[in-house]
């Protein structure tokens, strides 16, 4: 899956994972990351998602990395702010006061690039991933941001009716990702109202993810 795929996704406008809403579980849980007003949140796979301004809208710092430059463009119209442009290595780096969008593949973004970060919000972004690439995705992110804690969000369905994106991922394989690194606390857990685009059964889990004395 690259990254041809998924400008065409959004060529087509065949973007079911954005919502035109603010996520309910990020207003519900964000409180549990404990974080202070001028914390930096990073939003991995962030698209052109309304949980930014939400986020800004409370005091939070916003970085994020989208591949498709014309969702990046779309946000920050819907914030109606005109960012400053300018080259970060091999990604574009979007920028406007307290919020950062680079654009261009997670993977060539570096923890220099990026900065501090004090936690990381993944709503749409692991479950985007196939298999092959999830393992290399979870040590990135737990790279980049030195093991912030994170919300995440997870959905597990029988992967054999429906193809991804978004993947089935469970939550013993995150566990498998995170645990080394993480206390993991499921917070909900609940089914996908209709199915899973209206198509098979499937249940949406939230996780907080904890640093864990081991690798403090």
């Amino acid at each position: 899956m690259d990254a041809a795929f998924w400008h065409q996704k959004w060529q087509n406008n065949e973007i079911g994972f954005h919502r035109d809403k603010v996520n309910p579980f990020l207003v519900d849980y964000v409180d549990r990351l404990l974080l202070k007003p001028g914390d930096r949140l990073f939003l991995p796979l962030c698209g052109k998602s309304l949980d930014v301004g939400w986020l800004l809208s409370k005091g939070y710092d916003v970085v994020g990395v989208e591949l498709h430059e014309p969702a990046v463009k779309a946000l920050f119209d819907d914030l109606a702010v005109k960012p400053e442009i300018t080259l970060c290595h091999q990604l574009k780096s979007y920028h406007y006061d307290r919020i950062c969008i680079f654009v261009g593949d997670l993977f060539d973004l570096t923890a220099e690039d990026l900065g501090h970060i004090d936690a990381v919000y993944d709503r749409a972004a692991i479950v985007a991933l196939p298999e092959t690439v999830r393992v290399r995705y979870a040590q990135h992110i737990i790279m980049l941001s030195d093991a912030a804690p994170q919300l995440l969000i997870n959905y597990e369905y029988e992967q054999s009716v429906m193809n991804g994106p978004p993947f089935s991922v469970s939550n013993d394989e995150l566990k498998i990702h995170y645990n080394s690194h993480y206390d993991m606390t499921l917070l909900e857990h609940c089914d996908v109202e209709g199915g899973l685009k209206g198509r098979c059964p499937a249940t949406e889990n939230v996780w907080l993810l904890q640093r864990n004395l081991k690798t403090l």
